[in-house]
């Protein structure tokens, strides 16, 4: 399946945040932060400003990977693409999908200790499965705001030394400053909020094959209650219809056929 319905999703719930102009005062101190790990460290990262909606790239001697400009440079999305479109698809999915569980779960932590947490995972090159490049990728959000707003996030890649051909990018949420491994029951469950009981109900039904005055008959509610509800998963799944919202909710587990 294509990764845009999971990405739109993303971007949605990054960009449509409320921001306080009035906190985003350092970002100068980020970038040099970020140029200098990159000068020693000789991988790619991203600085994100979901405020702006821009990122800002750093490229080392890793870059050529994705063919990448040596130089650092700057590009009018919060959302590498430059770099997604190098990356195999499945993979890209569940890591759109691990950072969305990452979001949500910082949401319960206490704003100052977003820092802290990152995910971290193992995503292929575009290529088969023997003739690809491992790398290794984390996402950290660097400033978050006193209403939980997530400001500026680094996306870091570099060369996996894991060359172990096999599928699944091995997702993981990890404390930092610990190293310990948060459990997956601390927020798959987030995913479960998306829909209504009643939404899932009725997305189901679709993914098996019912249309809405099947799905009507079958519930006891209205055809006009069904493409209501129908409309609203399309809006919280940020989708351009219902076979993609079907797609996307079996890849994050929520709905099963």
């Amino acid at each position: 399946m294509s990764n845009v319905s999971v990405e739109n999703q993303l971007s949605a719930t990054l960009l449509e945040q409320t921001f306080s102009i009035e906190e985003c005062n350092d970002i100068e101190t980020f970038k040099k932060l970020v140029a200098g790990y990159v000068s020693l460290d000789q991988c790619v990262a991203v600085l994100s400003d979901f405020q702006a909606d821009c990122s800002y790239i750093y490229a080392g001697n890793f870059g050529k990977v994705f063919g990448l400009p040596a130089e650092n440079s700057v590009i009018d999305s919060a959302f590498e693409e430059c770099i997604f479109t190098k990356i195999h698809p499945d993979d890209l999915i569940e890591r759109h999908i691990l950072e969305l569980n990452y979001f949500q779960y910082l949401k319960t932590l206490p704003y100052q200790d977003s820092h802290k947490y990152s995910t971290s995972s193992r995503i292929r090159t575009q290529n088969t499965l023997e003739n690809c490049a491992y790398i290794n990728h984390r996402t950290i959000y660097l400033k978050s705001f006193s209403n939980g707003s997530v400001w500026l996030a680094l996306c870091l890649y570099a060369p996996s030394a894991d060359i172990q051909p096999r599928l699944g990018i091995d997702g993981k949420i990890v404390n930092i400053e610990t190293g310990e491994i948060i459990a997956t029951e601390e927020y798959k469950h987030y995913q479960q909020t998306l829909l209504s009981k009643r939404e899932l109900e009725i997305l189901t039904l679709v993914a098996k094959g019912s249309n809405s005055s099947q799905i009507a008959s079958q519930l006891n509610i209205s055809v006009y209650t069904v493409r209501r509800h129908r409309q609203n998963i399309i809006e919280k799944m940020k989708v351009a219809n219902t076979t993609e919202a079907v797609k996307t909710a079996m890849v994050m587990g929520i709905i099963s056929i």
